[in-house]
């Protein structure tokens, strides 16, 4: 597919499934809200089974080629996986600064991070039963789990996300042998955190994904934060060129909000881009026109056969019609610019 459109991961739950307004006046969740769901608990499941099918048909809807899950199952990109692990206490969260500065409870570490089971392959195998089309899962990395965590047993960041990498080596494993095409990582703290990612977050991304990129396609995500939540955009990425040396084969970076100067991109010569083109912190709906411009200026730096379309970020906080619209252009215009460049 030449020009493919995708989200990064995430699609807006409804509001008869998760509380959406206490959602939004809180810092993503690191430990398990439970309090955030409307449905009871024995319905749970079949209520995300719904919404998660909802996600998954306003995508073909939409038009887009790489399909997701939505993260529908999910209180935040994180924590579900972070809070499945052995060797955290959750029942006696830590505390660690959020991007923002700000504390917030995180999962505490207190023994060896080990996987006791596959925890998104049940998600997986429900997205492939429910579409034909190319299927994409997110889980979160190594380092930003490491930061999003107490630690009490391993002595440093770099130790604990290490120990983070095999339970995550583990789960990808598992994600493409039950028929994942991709599955990405998600890594915004390597931006939020680049002094501590230059000593060590290659090499841990790289224990991740070891033996693991035959397997399928990979992907990395690195942002600047949900634009519902941070909403100070900087003048360019502090950890970016760095990833040319990663084992990753796709990089999901944001362009639109952050107004990016794309020359950028000319540093991860031989990376896919997943080109973040979609504005989540204006409500307006971009036409496709707009989206295709915003394409088109990473046309000098990375060649159409290396970009995938996308949106800036997860698009959690936005409403549904919102999100709707805003794929819907992001389609029409790669269906533009395949015309345009012959594709």
């Amino acid at each position: 597919m030449f020009l493919p459109t995708s989200l990064v991961g995430s699609y807006p739950q409804p509001d008869w499934l998760i509380d959406r307004a206490r959602l939004a006046g809180r810092f993503p969740p690191r430990v398990r809200a439970r309090e955030l769901w409307r449905v009871a608990p024995e319905y749970l499941d079949e209520a995300q089974a719904d919404a998660t099918m909802l996600a998954i048909r306003a995508q073909e809807d939409a038009g887009l080629d790489i399909i997701t899950d939505g993260e529908v199952r999910r209180e935040s990109y994180s924590n579900r996986f972070a809070t499945a692990l052995d060797g955290v206490d959750i029942d006696n969260p830590g505390t660690a600064l959020d991007r923002s500065g700000h504390p917030n409870p995180v999962p505490r570490v207190v023994g060896p991070i080990r996987r006791r089971h596959a925890v998104e392959v049940t998600d997986l195998e429900f997205l492939r039963a429910h579409t034909s089309r190319t299927i994409k899962i997110t889980v979160p990395g190594p380092f930003t789990m490491a930061q999003q965590a107490q630690d009490d047993h391993y002595g440093s960041k770099e130790a604990l996300a290490f120990g983070y990498a095999e339970a995550v080596n583990e789960e990808i494993r598992d994600l493409f042998a039950a028929g994942a095409d991709i599955v990405q990582l998600d890594e915004p703290y390597l931006q939020a955190r680049s002094g501590e990612a230059a000593k060590y977050g290659v090499k841990v991304i790289n224990r991740a994904l070891e033996g693991v990129t035959a397997l399928g396609t990979t992907a990395l995500h690195l942002c600047f934060g949900y634009a519902a939540i941070i909403h100070e955009r900087p003048a360019g990425y502090s950890f970016l060129p760095e990833l040319a040396a990663c084992d990753v084969e796709q990089i999901s970076i944001e362009t639109a909000q952050s107004d990016l100067d794309t020359s950028v991109l000319a540093t991860l010569e031989g990376k896919t881009i997943i080109l973040g083109v979609i504005d989540l912190s204006d409500p307006a709906v971009e036409t496709a026109e707009v989206v295709a411009d915003r394409v088109r200026r990473a046309l000098p730096y990375v060649p159409p056969s290396r970009i995938v379309i996308a949106t800036d970020c997860g698009m959690k906080y936005i409403p549904r019609e919102t999100a709707n619209g805003k794929m819907a252009a992001m389609a029409a215009a790669a269906t533009t610019l395949r015309a345009e460049l012959g594709g």
